[in-house]
């Protein structure tokens, strides 16, 4: 059932993407594989359900024929050869699997199979460099070039994802999440007059950098020990409570209520506790970037769930009209269309 690398390697970069591909379509090559678990028909049956993914998108798989030992030698999360075919069922496509290896992708078949921001990097990191250099606030200032100066950290900025599944979950897709609130931001900020715009700048960069050490990347998506055992509000906090002691050694003092509130917005950006956040936010700044992120998040799933793909009507009616399944981060079904493009 193996394929030799050589020729694997050939077919990942053949091989059509999952969001190109069409209903009861034969599907042969390598995915990342997320979430892998065992399951049980209603007969008792066990069979395999998880997320198969490339570069473009992820859908579920399902192997019916499967057993305990075939389970036990596939990862949770990590790569796979599949022989299967597409399915639509209940608005989505989805593959089901007749053939499936755990596998060690190369460096060239990563590229395929792992999802990459389509914006230009450097570009990115300029600008959000450039936000942090033009901000008036000396303290601030100064504490945003605390982290630029930071090579290690700033690289690993630059290629990290914003999440594992939910939004951005790709390589650079922290960096591109913090530039859309940075955009956002300035929109936003202009129209209520006593918000500190500087602030909220600030912690809009500070609020999920902690995600630069809670996962990892580097042969697919994962949390890192760091991730399981501390998280990423923490990592932030921690530090943010660094830089400001080394722009303290160096000459600049943040002051104490303007650094409790960047702490503050770090640990309030999650909106309430029930998804993760310490505290509630309690300042007009903390609002600010808590909705802001929310906003950009949210936008993105609603998007990448209807519009990431240009679906004809004849496609629609086989996936099961115009509405995805429940999508449970948005807690609710989609529609897919641009209702302007929707014929009478």
């Amino acid at each position: 059932m193996s394929l030799p690398e050589a020729q694997r390697r050939v077919q990942v970069a053949n091989q059509k993407l999952i969001r190109d591909l069409d209903p009861n379509e034969l599907v042969e090559g390598v995915f990342a594989l997320h979430n892998c678990q065992l399951g049980q028909t209603k007969t008792g049956k066990p069979f395999i359900k998880c997320m198969l993914a490339d570069r473009s998108a992820r859908t579920p798989g399902r192997m019916w024929n499967a057993t305990n030992e075939l389970f036990r030698q596939l990862p949770t999360d990590g790569f796979v050869w599949i022989v299967g075919q597409t399915q639509p069922y209940q608005g989505e496509m989805q593959i089901i699997i007749q053939q499936i290896k755990a596998v060690e992708p190369s460096q060239e078949e990563l590229q395929e199979l792992l999802p990459s921001t389509e914006y230009d990097v450097e570009e990115m990191f300029a600008e959000v460099s450039a936000c942090l250099r033009g901000l008036t606030h000396p303290p601030l200032r100064v504490l945003g070039e605390a982290y630029l100066q930071d090579e290690a950290l700033m690289a690993r900025f630059q290629r990290a994802p914003a999440a594992m599944v939910l939004h951005h979950a790709y390589i650079g897709g922290l960096l591109e999440h913090t530039l859309n609130m940075l955009h956002l931001a300035e929109v936003i900020c202009p129209l209520y007059d006593d918000l500190n715009r500087e602030v909220v700048l600030m912690g809009i960069f500070l609020h999920d950098l902690g995600k630069c050490a809670e996962l990892e990347w580097a042969t697919g998506f994962r949390y890192s020990d760091e991730g399981q055992l501390v998280g990423h509000i923490a990592r932030g906090v921690i530090w943010l409570q660094a830089k400001a002691d080394q722009c303290a050694a160096e000459g600049t003092v943040i002051p104490a209520p303007l650094l409790q509130v960047l702490h503050h917005i770090i640990v309030s950006h999650h909106g309430t506790p029930e998804f993760g956040a310490l505290k509630i936010p309690a300042t007009p700044e903390a609002i600010a970037v808590s909705m802001i992120d929310n906003l950009d998040a949210k936008l993105h799933m609603g998007l990448a769930a209807t519009r990431w793909q240009d679906r004809g009507t004849e496609k629609e009616a086989v996936l099961g009209g115009h509405f995805t399944e429940k999508i449970w981060a948005l807690s609710t079904r989609m529609y897919r269309p641009d209702p302007t493009t929707v014929a009478t």
